[in-house]
């Protein structure tokens, strides 16, 4: 897990947060590191980026990849119900006939609530979509066929300044949507999206 910057003006509670995300175990077969933070969210914030291995320098995995940010406003925004507010995306590339199961996103969605919950997160006010996209190529593109992704963006609100379990458990919704047998502790509902051609699974 990479060590996100703190700086001595942050507030306390902002740099306990910065240092259980330090602390969070990633699984073996994400590449995890800290990248530039939108500003314009809340006063404070940091972001990560992950990819499913093997990801390739400087670009986003072929595998899966998503984006985690902590927002931290002290004022504790109404909307929020608290002082911090997670936002994360999950990427995630599937077999055709998977990406029309009608049952997905709701699936999706599941394994997010499951891991958080396997670990123990507490929060409030969660909230997102899952898009399932399809495309199909023509001209130059003809060779790449039928192809198909889901994508997850959700968003809540951490009831505690320990974001390690929120870590992991991102972690573990976007090496699922990859295709990755689960941790234990969090449950397969319905059917699994396949793996991307060569990805081995359980």
């Amino acid at each position: 897990m990479p060590t996100p910057t703190s700086t001595p003006h942050q507030p306390a509670v902002f740099r306990s947060a910065l240092e259980s995300i330090r602390a969070a175990v990633s699984r073996p077969e994400l590449v995890i590191e800290e990248i530039p933070a939108p500003g314009q969210l809340a006063p404070y914030a940091v972001a990560l980026a992950a990819d499913v291995r093997p990801a390739r320098h400087a670009a986003d995995s072929d595998l899966g990849t998503g984006r985690f940010v902590l927002l931290y406003d002290p004022e504790e925004p109404e909307a929020w119900g608290g002082p911090f507010r997670v936002v994360c995306f999950a990427q995630a590339p599937l077999e055709t006939d998977i990406g029309l199961d009608p049952f997905l996103a709701d699936v999706a969605w599941s394994w997010l609530v499951d891991a958080l919950d396997a670990r123990g997160a507490r929060y409030t006010a969660a909230s997102g979509t899952a898009t399932k996209i399809l495309s199909t190529g023509f001209g130059e593109l003809a060779a790449q066929g039928d192809g198909a992704q889901i994508e997850l963006r959700a968003s809540w609100s951490p009831q505690e300044s320990d974001l390690s379990a929120h870590v992991e458990g991102w972690g573990e919704l976007l090496c699922m949507l990859a295709g990755l047998p689960p941790a234990e502790g969090v449950s397969v509902l319905g059917k699994r999206p396949a793996a991307p051609q060569g990805t081995p699974r359980a």
